[in-house]
């Protein structure tokens, strides 16, 4: 039981999915979304090539796509006892609440959380076998 705790190469990669995603998603909003110059550049005719992009983060911000993506990803990971699905639950959750999407955001980053951490203790394991 002792393995099962210690963190190999897959937790790793995982983590580092996790906080580029979450990485990710706090910058683009710091440069592309809140400063108030690119609404105008935006509008523009010509506008830049990171409107589109920008447009797509708006549009699922306002539909809550981010948090309703991290808790399908979260309680599949719950659900199959997968890592990486964890891992993309974790990353996107936070996405999730640097989007105003927390409420299902936190939750499926928990999700995946808690399978993280239960795959790691080995507790995921004796739930499947009884």
């Amino acid at each position: 039981m002792a393995a099962t705790n210690r963190f190999n190469g897959t937790d790793g990669l995982c983590a580092v999915l996790a906080m580029a995603i979450g990485g990710s998603a706090i910058m683009f909003r710091q440069l592309a979304i809140v400063p108030r110059a690119t609404v105008g550049l935006c509008a523009a005719a010509n506008a830049p090539g990171f409107c589109g992009p920008r447009e797509v983060v708006l549009k699922m911000q306002y539909f809550h796509a981010f948090g309703w993506i991290a808790l399908a990803l979260g309680l599949l990971a719950f659900i199959l006892g997968r890592r990486l699905l964890a891992a993309l639950a974790i990353g996107i959750g936070v996405a999730a609440v640097v989007n105003y999407n927390g409420t299902y955001g936190v939750l499926g980053a928990a999700f995946g959380l808690f399978t993280w951490i239960s795959l790691k203790t080995g507790r995921y394991q004796t739930l499947n076998q009884a």
